[in-house]
Formats: structure tokens, sequence, C-alpha cells
């Protein structure tokens, strides 16, 4: 018998997960449709986004209720657009995760503004734009569960990740407001963050798709700093943590209504209290060591 307050089936609750195409968002629709749920896979680069499709409808069980739909996670419209072929397909939406995301650095004062606006646009925007979309149909519902991808990166802040730093602190700040706001009118819908380390995915490649909108994609040589971390970053996925792994934590939050998703919290525990007791203390941050 499950422990009380624990979810234990998910079986034809509709689940939608942007940045689906690979990474922690393919883990999380595989995880979701070997459940049983119904998944809607979102994500803008179209040509993976269908082969991760057919890749999850081989586990799914439920006859293809699998759907890829491209979306650009920072254009309100195109997540809209989500919402509503989610909808048409397999009903109310009770699981989002807003997972979409890119990084992208340098020293703090050379990063380009077209950078600056690239991945807020995803990182930041993405996340607004499904909440906006999809909790007030969930708060109407009285049911549902949102999922932010956040990193580690929102609550430690290292050199050489401006943007990507900054996002992922605003994706913690809006999930904890969100999760505040949702007790305070007594909802029934619950809200995880996820701050996960290292995980083996595709995110120092993640200029693949940079928007033609931006201009031309920066070019390295004029941003050596950029270069430095992308390879020290690789090197770091490379032997970062299994998808699948990460997935099974955050579906262990969702079923229990946690709203801390830290699957690294032993290797940062102490990184994250010391910061904070900087903070509180009135000290100045360490000097960064590059591990």
């Amino acid at each position: 018998m499950a422990p009380r307050g624990v979810m234990t089936d998910f079986e034809g609750r509709v689940a939608v997960v942007t940045g689906a195409a690979s990474g922690i968002g393919l883990g999380l629709a595989t995880k979701a449709a070997a459940l049983g749920m119904p998944v809607v896979m979102a994500d803008i680069e179209k040509v993976a986004l269908d082969e991760a499709a057919a890749e999850v409808s081989a586990v799914s069980g439920l006859g293809g209720k699998v759907l890829p739909v491209p979306t650009d996670a920072s254009d309100a419209a195109s997540v809209e657009q989500l919402a509503a072929a989610a909808e048409g397909a397999f009903g109310p939406v009770w699981l989002v995760c807003n997972n979409a995301g890119v990084a992208g650095g340098g020293f703090t004062w050379d990063i380009p503004r077209s950078t600056w606006e690239w991945v807020l646009g995803v990182n930041m925007w993405g996340i607004i734009n499904g909440i906006a979309t999809f909790v007030p149909g969930m708060v109407e519902r009285g049911e549902g569960h949102v999922v932010n991808t956040a990193s580690m990166a929102g609550l430690l802040a290292s050199p050489g990740m401006a943007p990507y730093t900054a996002s992922k602190h605003a994706v913690v700040g809006i999930s904890e407001t969100l999760h505040r706001d949702l007790q305070l009118v007594g909802s029934g819908v619950g809200v995880s963050v996820l701050c996960p380390g290292f995980v083996n995915t595709r995110i120092a490649e993640a200029d693949r798709n940079w928007p033609s909108r931006f201009g031309p994609l920066p070019v390295a040589e004029d941003n050596p700093m950029a270069e430095l971390i992308r390879a020290a970053l690789q090197a770091r996925l490379a032997e970062g943590t299994p998808p699948s792994e990460v997935a099974d934590t955050v579906f262990e939050a969702i079923a229990t209504r946690r709203f801390w998703v830290l699957p690294h919290a032993d290797e940062y525990a102490e990184h994250v209290r010391s910061r904070f007791d900087n903070a509180v203390e009135g000290r100045n941050p360490e000097p960064f060591v590059f591990q």
C-alpha cells in the first residue's frame, strides 16, 4: 500500500512536455508514457521531435497516444497553439513540464544582447508562457501539476554564465511564488521546481537552434570565454546523470507533491548553504574554483 498522500495512478492524465526532443524533456516524456499518460511532446526541432515521439510511442502502451507539436516556448502564441493541440487531441492537461532550455555565456560585460534575449526568452519566458497558458485551466478544474525546470544555477552562481544563471534564478523565484499563490487560494494544483546538476544532455550545443530573428550567431572567436565554458560544460555533461534517472526523481516528487527536486542535492548542499550563509552574514562570495 502506498504511503498516505502519495499519488499512484497517472494513467490517462494528459502530460505536456516542452523541450521534449532530447535530454531531460525526452526522459520526462518517456516516463510519462510508461506510466500510461497521453503525452504531448513540444520542441522547436521538428525532425528531432518526430524521431523522439516515435521512440516514446514504442514504450507508451496506449496505442500511440503521443503527439509531437513543434513549439517555440519563448513565443506565447506558439505555446497557446500547443495547448489547443493538446486539449483537442487528448482533453484537459493535468501535467505541464516547462522544460525547454538553452545556454549561452561568456564574461558578463562581453555577452551580446542577442544572447541575453535568446536565453531569457526560452528559459524564463518559456516558463512564464507555460504558466500563463496552462495554469488557469488547472486552477479552474482544481487539479494538476506544474514542473518547471531550473538548474543548480538557479541556486548558485558560476562565472561565464550570466544569462543562464539569471534565467534559472528567475525560474526558481517564479516557481516558489506560484506555489505560494496556489496555497493562498487553496488550490489543489501542485508545483515542483527541478534543479539538477550535470545531466547527460545536449544543452551545450543549444545554439544549433539559434533563431534567425536575432541575426547571425555570435562568432566564437569574438568570445573565447564562452568557448572555454562550452568545452568545460560538454565534458561534465558527458559524464552526467542519465535523463531517465532525473525523470524518475521528478515523478517521485509529483507523486508526493514535493516542491524542491534536487537530484544532486548531496553534491551541492554545502555550496548552497555556504552561499546563503554568506548572504545572511554579509560575506562576499568566495572565489570560484573550476572543477
